[in-house]
Parts: structure tokens; sequence; C-alpha cells
């Protein structure tokens, strides 16, 4: 799994012209399956993302998680996140893993983010073109892959 953490002091998803999804000060989170993930990517990168470390603390330090400071996060299906430019001009997609596999991750991903973090996330919807609306704070934006784990 790929994910791009954004912290933000406001975002949200628009599916339709209508709201889908919104919130203020916290994390929004763009995230990818692959074909080869598997359910302990999905409990690695939740317990990573609820722990990251990137909310100031009383010193203006990056010491705080979003948990700690019970911040709000906003998941996004962001299939392109796995894009490969290596050939020409147009890019690859197809490291992406198709619905019937990313759909049921993605949706367990949700769900063990919540649970991290001892409250509901917000989501977009899994395939569907949706407009991102975002305030990056800081900028603080901080991508995570489960098959490199720096």
């Amino acid at each position: 799994m790929r994910a791009l953490i954004q912290r933000v002091t406001q975002a949200g998803v628009v599916i339709a012209a209508a709201a889908k999804a919104a919130i203020q000060r916290g994390l929004l989170v763009l995230v990818a399956v692959e074909d080869s993930d598997t359910p302990e990517d999905v409990e690695w990168l939740s317990g990573k993302i609820a722990r990251l470390r990137i909310f100031n603390d009383a010193n203006g330090v990056m010491n705080r998680s979003v948990q700690e400071t019970a911040g709000d996060v906003l998941v996004v299906s962001q299939f392109t996140l796995f894009a490969s430019t290596k050939k020409g001009n147009r890019p690859s997609y197809s490291r992406s893993a198709p619905p019937d596999i990313a759909v049921p991750l993605y949706e367990r991903f949700i769900a063990r983010l919540s649970q991290d973090l001892g409250r509901p996330v917000q989501t977009g919807e899994f395939g569907a073109d949706m407009q991102v609306t975002l305030t990056n704070d800081g900028p603080v934006t901080i991508i995570i892959d489960t098959k490199n784990r720096e």
C-alpha cells in the first residue's frame, strides 16, 4: 500500500456536485492498493499513520500525532499513486490492484484506522470521480509505502 499524508487545516470531497465528506484540522490520507498487498500491510500502515508525530507540541516541534491531538482524518482512494512513468509520457497503472482486490483492503484500512484512532474517519468513495480540496498546513506532506518501510 502507498499513502500520501498531508497535514491540513481543512479538507473535503465533493462527488457529483454534492459534499461527501469534510474535515477540519487533521490529516488527508490518499491511499492506493497494489496487487501484492495483504491485511498485514493494512495493519502496519494504519498504525503508522495514527501514531505519526507531525503535529506541533507546545514548543512548536512536530512531536504529536493525529491520535494525540484528536484531529480529523479524511481517507481518499487514489490508484494513481502507483503510476509508473518509466516508459513514454502516458503513466501506467498496472501496479494498482483491481477493484476486487483493492476494495476489501481499502475498506479494511478505513475500519482499522478508525479503530486505531478510537473514532470514525471520513472517506471519499472508491472509484468515484471526486473533487478533493485541502489547505495543506505547513506544508507537511509525507509518503509512506508498506513495501519500503524506512
